[in-house]
């Protein structure tokens, strides 16, 4: 095998920042926005101290974060922005609403509906607002049901991928491919011109989602579903003559070491005090304690105390008057993508004071379930992390009106705002904007998304708080990896050395080899990444052959959205993996077989459709 003569220095380079960024983007300790932003300056300051000449003029460090205001990614934020507005106001809620009732009528045809449902939606609306409005759903309907969750959730969380491969808006990735390879002189591809090769892919994957998959996941138990004791309020009566009498509090907590919280100090009827640390603790004081009942029990013995309802003062707490909490709930909570818990603590955000809800417990992949004795307030919290709460069942229906969070637990109506026919009037005007050519998608979601802020579907804050980012920087540092490769003859290279690799394969098997490289890729790093670096590959590999460019081009379009094999490989797949405590190995069993399906399938069928060899 003869290999190409090596590149010029700054093609060497990029070459090696390429594999640098690859293997940056897989590292869990490192955020994804971080390794973007390293990415991007070091392309910037590289270029900057080492000028490469491009057709006699010099590439400028400046160029590379043209992609700020490339039209990809303004039509990526257009688009997270307006899909916030629909989220906000409920807008997608009557369809949950009716999937709902349909489960207890027929639990399989529902599930077919709800997967046909989920991935048409995404087609059209980025699938983590979706995934976000099925979750609760379908964990509410196996609490009432008994159907197995995880048979359930991660074919729901692939339906949605699968549908977001349809259109030009399904996802970011499909946007930026399309902008990349219109950059480099293709006609732009329209919102429904790889729609047949796609719709049928996501047929039959759907197909395998709804009968097989379900058969093939073990069954799983949700993660925090009781795990934790409940929380109660109680009163602690400090008699004469017990150790705390005569104590500060703070010296009487040190002897109770770990309980919850003092609410406050009661010395006489309705004189409550604030409970500081100097305070002297007289016999007869009240403390209102939160804990669980075999910690308050423990503090009753340890003060020599007697432990008091809340709500009376007149029947100490025994066996036969126990601890009641009647209106109180659990609940599951999901951080998700954009959620002003996202990178703070439960302490900073002042959680309880806020919401009215105790944290009984915290969940992630890969760390030990923490519980009430744990530190929770200070865990610096992440996307896709699940909190056990408990609240006054009013303050669970706020909670999840707010839309701030995931509500595993749907127990309550899901919610409906006056604003919600608005905001789906205008997703579906920026839809039919886009799909017939009156605007171009860059523009009409913006506009689209002026029109979510103007109407009152969404406040500025939200808006804000609905551009990511992780997205908004790894596109960028893609693109501009994808700009050195390309103008440096990084691309070229590398496209070489694929065809000299694939020696006298056929153009079908070269684009098959293509899209399935994509689809490996797609799964160990960002699929953003993995779309901007192997366009202009498949572009330089159609013209070396004298071959259409449009089905090498799809070939990674689609290869990219084959994030089906790794929980990490997509955001949804996280969430639903936390949801339904998958475990790696769980995406494996079911992804890899669909990774293989859909590739199987459009390797035929891209090249039946555009005519390859």
């Amino acid at each position: 095998m003869n290999l190409p003569p090596p590149p010029n220095d700054h093609a060497l380079a990029v070459l090696f920042l390429t594999v640098f960024a690859l293997i940056l983007f897989t590292r869990e300790k490192i955020p994804l926005e971080t390794s973007s932003f390293i990415i991007l300056i070091a392309l910037a300051v590289g270029f900057e101290l080492f000028p490469f000449m491009v057709n006699g003029s010099s590439l400028h460090a400046v160029d590379f974060f043209q992609g700020f205001g490339h039209e990809a990614l303004v039509a990526v934020c257009g688009l997270m922005i307006a899909g916030q507005g629909v989220v906000r106001t409920g807008a997608l809620e009557p369809v949950g609403i009716a999937l709902a009732r349909m489960w207890k009528v027929s639990p399989n045809i529902s599930l077919l509906l709800t997967l046909l449902a989920g991935a048409f939606i995404s087609a059209f609306i980025n699938n983590v607002p979706v995934v976000v409005l099925f979750l609760p759903i379908l964990t509410s309907v196996s609490a009432r049901t008994g159907m197995k969750a995880s048979s359930a959730l991660m074919p729901m969380g692939f339906a949605t991928t699968l549908g977001g491969t349809c259109t030009t808006i399904g996802t970011s990735t499909n946007l930026l491919v399309v902008a990349v390879a219109a950059d480099m002189g293709l006609k732009r591809m329209e919102m429904f011109d790889f729609l047949l090769p796609a719709s049928i892919a996501c047929g039959i994957g759907i197909a395998y989602l709804w009968l097989i998959a379900p058969r093939i996941l073990p069954e799983r138990e949700l993660v925090l579903s009781d795990t934790s004791p409940r929380v109660f309020a109680a009163h602690l009566e400090i008699l004469e003559g017990s150790p705390a009498e005569g104590k500060t509090l703070s010296e009487a907590l040190k002897k109770i070491d770990g309980v919850r919280k003092i609410m406050s100090v009661e010395r006489g009827p309705d004189n409550f005090m604030m409970p500081l640390p100097s305070m002297v603790l007289k016999a007869g004081d009240h403390l209102a304690i939160r804990d669980t009942p075999e910690r308050l029990k423990e503090f009753e013995k340890i003060l020599e105390g007697t432990l008091y309802p809340e709500d009376s003062q007149n029947e100490p707490i025994d066996d036969e008057h126990p601890l009641k909490a009647e209106d109180q709930q659990i609940a599951e909570v999901v951080v998700i993508e954009g959620s002003r818990l996202q990178g703070r603590t439960l302490n900073e955000m002042q959680f309880s004071e806020r919401y009215g809800m105790i944290t009984l417990a915290i969940h992630r992949p890969g760390m030990h379930l923490e519980k009430l004795d744990d530190k929770i307030g200070d865990i610096l919290l992440q996307a896709g992390d699940i909190l056990l709460i408990q609240g006054p069942r009013e303050q669970v229906v706020s909670i999840k009106k707010a839309k701030d969070f995931l509500v595993l637990d749907a127990t309550m109506d899901l919610p409906y705002t006056r604003k919600a026919p608005i905001a789906g009037t205008i997703m579906l005007g920026i839809i039919l904007a886009a799909a017939t050519g009156t605007l171009p998608i860059a523009i009409a979601a913006p506009f689209g998304a002026l029109f979510m802020i103007v109407s009152g579907c969404l406040g500025w804050g939200d808006a804000t708080r609905a551009l990511s980012a992780q997205v908004i920087l790894i596109v960028v540092a893609s693109l501009a990896l994808g700009a050195a490769l390309l103008k440096t003859g990084g691309a070229e290279y590398l496209a070489q050395l694929f065809l000299i690799s694939a020696g006298d394969a056929s153009p079908r098997v070269i684009i098959s080899g293509l899209m399935l490289l994509m689809g490996i890729l797609t799964n160990i790093v960002s699929n953003n990444a993995a779309a901007v670096i192997g366009t202009p590959i498949a572009i330089s590999i159609a013209a070396r052959m004298g071959q259409p460019p449009e089905p090498f081009v799809l070939a990674v379009l689609f290869g990219v959205n084959m994030s089906y094999a790794t929980p990490m490989a997509y955001k949804t797949n996280l969430l639903v993996m936390n949801a339904g405590n998958y475990t790696f190995n769980d995406f494996l069993r079911a992804g890899v077989p669909l990774v293989l399906i859909i590739w199987g399938v459009l390797s035929f069928l891209l090249p039946a459709i555009y005519g390859i060899g």
